[in-house]
């Protein structure tokens, strides 16, 4: 069991969850504020995508990320930042007879576009999918290359940010481990697994313990799953020895039919740790748990 847990809250991720909740944030201000009071709540990392303000779509708009970093910093100098750098990966494949016809939704970058605003703004951490997935249950496809990640690896790696490695799968992990053994990332290795994502690793506990047993040596690793599964995962991750996530990226409510913010999911999340005997990492601790520069 890890005693001494640190807390990332997933903002507002990219899916179309507005239309869902009045709760999601979509403009920088209102992702910044979200972010300022998840972190008064007790989250020691927060994990932020931007959307575009007149439509609510995730965007790549580096001047968006900009002004919902300085937005948080204005009011708070301690909260750990973590941007996103797996926008850029969208394949939408065309009708069978004509897969090449990309659809609407595509937005295919190479890995130096994908990580502008890394470069602009380093941040402590930044997220790398590890992998490409069929991304539910339509023809899109979410790109992410053996060749890609190396190079997004060395520059995040020459920029000092932190990689936080996102695993959705076995073989996402089997290539996080090929880029340790290549030398390409420095300890302590930052990894998240990722469960009941469609088609990535279903929600099932005994995958989880196995790829928890394949953690390298140095490895910090944190873990969560959606929807009504996010608090569950908040107690396994936890006696796996892990740390949690929760946030409105991967879950809108707090408990069956009622809408959360994501200062609320923090605060049960604080809760059901506290209860399990075990604290909350503030951010300094985690920056010496991680190495962050």
């Amino acid at each position: 069991m890890n005693r001494n847990v640190i807390i990332t809250c997933a903002i507002t991720g990219a899916g179309d969850t507005t239309d869902k909740s009045e709760h999601v944030p979509v403009t920088p201000e209102q992702i910044a504020d979200s972010a300022i009071e998840a972190a008064k709540a007790g989250a020691t990392i927060v994990h932020c995508h931007v959307r575009d303000p007149e439509t609510g779509k995730g965007s790549r708009n580096p001047d968006y990320y900009e002004e919902v970093v300085n937005r948080i910093r204005e009011k708070d100098s301690q909260v750990i930042i973590n941007l996103t750098a797996g926008m850029g990966g969208d394949l939408v494949i065309g009708p069978n007879n004509d897969p090449m016809d990309f659809g609407e939704g595509t937005d295919l970058v190479g890995p130096q576009e994908r990580l502008q605003h890394v470069e602009r703004i380093r941040p402590e951490i930044c997220s790398l999918d590890c992998g490409s997935l069929n991304f539910g249950d339509t023809n899109e496809v979410y790109v992410s290359t053996p060749e890609m990640l190396r190079e997004m690896t060395q520059k995040v790696r020459s920029l000092g940010v932190r990689p936080e490695l996102e695993v959705f799968d076995t073989g996402n992990l089997w290539f996080a481990e090929t880029m340790i053994a290549e030398g390409l990332l420095d300890p302590p290795f930052w990894i998240q697994l990722c469960l009941s994502i469609p088609y990535g690793t279903p929600m099932d506990i005994g995958i989880l313990y196995a790829m928890v047993n394949r953690l390298p040596e140095g490895t910090e690793f944190t873990s969560f799953g959606l929807g009504a599964m996010q608090m569950p995962m908040v107690a396994q991750s936890v006696m796996l020895g892990g740390h949690v996530r929760v946030g409105l990226e991967d879950n809108l409510y707090l408990e069956k039919g009622v809408l959360a913010t994501n200062a609320d999911l923090v605060r049960k999340a604080v809760k059901i740790i506290e209860l399990m005997g075990a604290s909350i990492q503030s951010p300094d601790e985690a920056r010496e748990t991680l190495n962050l520069k």
